[in-house]
C-alpha cells in the first residue's frame, strides 16, 4: 500500500513536471550556481541569441530572460537552461537532485565554459549524475544539423589554449538531455559586435550553432 501511495506520487510530480515544460515551451532562462564562479557573465549573449531564433527559424521565444538558481523548482518552467561562467561551480546535494529531476523530466541544459570552468563543472557534474560521463558528442549528431549545417562540429569562436573545441554531452536513454561546450565561447560569439569585436562571419557561426541547440531542444 505505502508502496502503492509513493509511485502515484512520485508520477504525479513528474506529470507536473512534464506539463509545466510544456506550458512555457517557449521561455529560456540563465542559471545562477553557487561556487563564487561568475554565473552572470555575458549578459548580452542569451537574449542577442533568442532575438536571432525568433528572426531566422521561426521560434516565438520570450526575449525576456529570466535568471533561475539550479535548487529552485522555478527550472521547471523552462525547457532549455544556459549556465556560463569562468570559475567555481557547487552544488549542494539539493541543487544536484533537482537539476537531476528537472534533466530526467524532459528539460535541456547548455552549459557554456567562459574559459576555465571545465574543472569545476566536471566535478559537479558527478552529484548530478555519479554513473556518468560527459562524452564527445559524434559529428553525425542532429544538433549540428538541426537548422544550420556543420559538418566539422563545434566552431571555434574564441582562441584561449590552442586546443580544439568541444562538444560534450550526457545521454539518458538515448536523448542528449546536457550539453558541455568547451574550448569554444558560443556565448563570446552571441554578444554585442562592441564587447569583443568579433568579425561578424564569426559571430555568425557562433548565432548559427547557437540556434541549432534552440531548435534541437525545442523540436525533439
Amino acid at each position: 500500500m505505502i508502496f502503492s501511495t509513493l509511485k502515484k506520487i512520485i508520477l504525479t510530480i513528474s506529470t507536473s513536471f512534464t506539463i509545466c515544460l510544456t506550458i512555457n515551451a517557449q521561455s529560456v532562462a540563465v542559471l545562477k550556481y553557487n561556487g563564487g564562479g561568475d554565473w552572470y557573465s555575458n549578459p548580452t549573449a542569451l537574449p542577442n541569441l533568442v532575438k536571432y531564433c525568433n528572426d531566422n527559424i521561426g521560434t516565438n521565444i520570450s526575449e525576456s530572460i529570466e535568471t533561475v538558481e539550479v535548487g529552485s523548482i522555478d527550472i521547471f518552467q523552462y525547457p532549455l537552461l544556459h549556465m556560463t561562467g569562468h570559475g567555481n561551480v557547487f552544488f549542494s546535494e539539493e541543487d544536484a537532485e533537482n537539476l537531476k529531476n528537472y534533466l530526467l523530466s524532459g528539460g535541456f541544459l547548455h552549459i557554456d565554459d567562459n574559459y576555465g570552468m571545465e574543472p569545476y563543472i566536471t566535478k559537479e557534474l558527478k552529484k548530478v549524475f555519479p554513473n556518468k560521463d560527459l562524452i564527445e558528442i559524434p559529428k553525425t549528431h542532429p544538433i549540428y544539423n538541426a537548422q544550420y549545417s556543420f559538418p566539422n562540429g563545434l566552431p571555434k569562436i574564441h582562441e584561449h589554449d590552442g586546443k580544439a573545441p568541444q562538444a560534450l554531452g550526457i545521454f539518458h536513454e538515448g536523448r542528449l538531455l546536457l550539453l558541455f561546450t568547451f574550448e569554444s565561447d558560443l556565448g563570446d560569439g552571441w554578444e554585442d559586435q562592441e564587447v569583443h569585436n568579433d568579425p561578424e562571419d564569426i559571430r555568425e557561426k557562433a548565432l548559427k550553432m547557437g540556434a541549432n541547440i534552440v531548435k534541437y531542444v525545442f523540436v525533439n
